[in-house]
């Protein structure tokens, strides 16, 4: 379970996401040295860890200077002693659109292991990965890629019950989740309670979804937007996202009551 656990972190991530309907805000709001920490748990139990950060890239692409992102992941407690974990997403994107330019992924999911490079060459309409040459139009992405894409876009003009698509590529294609705007709650994590905007992303039910299964995704109303929280029920329980701690942040994070 905890490959499907570890998904659900990065589409958890990227559902924000709507390159073709939202503009984008006049600059980024993060910034190279920010790091987050996100746990997973199933019940009472921590299932899993993840981490990302953000650092300036050794090397330029097309000329230009990039970001390098970077979102491992692991399994923890119990599930780390049943299904060991080891996952491993990179990112570089460009520091004006925020387009990737290259993604790999290194997974260790028990005996399982999978690793992928991913070219996209945007002026040509077409991604190189291991498995072949994919066409496409507009703006696609990877997980990691999608999440930094997104908080970057202008959302304050978003009303309850808008939706919209992300198309993001995995593995062997080009994929689109749908995700509908929920409005505004307030969401409590380890780091305390905040105003977030909520989201609800489609799941395809499967092996560990149900077919009613729904995901929410609390995102902070602020200018880091950044995910709190995150919810998702499974054929047995639920899994619950939370956010840890937050260091590097280009604006404060300031939870209620502080």
């Amino acid at each position: 379970m905890a490959r499907y656990i570890l998904l659900f972190i990065l589409a958890g991530f990227a559902s924000v996401v709507s390159g073709q309907n939202l503009p984008q805000l006049s600059e980024p709001v993060f910034k190279p040295g920010e790091e987050l920490n996100y746990r997973l748990k199933y019940g009472w139990f921590t299932g899993a860890e993840a981490h990302l950060k953000v650092e300036n890239a050794d090397t330029k692409y097309e000329g230009k200077p990039a970001w390098h992102i970077i979102a491992d992941g692991k399994t923890a407690g119990t599930f780390d002693v049943f299904y060991k974990v080891r996952n491993r997403y990179e990112t570089y994107i460009d520091r004006n659109t925020l387009l990737p330019y290259l993604y790999t992924e290194d997974r260790h999911e028990a005996k399982y292991k999978h690793k992928d490079k991913v070219v996209f060459d945007h002026q040509e309409g077409k991604i190189t990965a291991d498995k072949g040459v994919f066409p496409f139009k507009g703006k696609v992405f990877d997980f990691p890629s999608a999440y930094y894409f997104a908080r970057c876009l202008d959302i304050s003009k978003l009303k309850i019950g808008d939706k919209f698509d992300l198309p993001y590529f995995l593995e062997d294609g080009i994929h689109t989740l749908s995700i509908t705007y929920m409005g505004k709650e307030k969401a409590e994590c380890p780091l305390g309670k905040f105003n977030c905007l909520k989201f609800n992303p489609t799941i395809i039910p499967g092996r560990i979804f149900k077919k009613d299964s729904k995901l929410y995704l609390w995102i902070s109303d602020d200018n880091n937007r950044i995910p709190v929280k995150a919810n998702v029920g499974l054929i047995v329980g639920s899994v619950t996202m939370e956010l840890t701690n937050a260091k590097g942040l280009k604006y404060p994070l300031n939870p209620l009551g502080k």
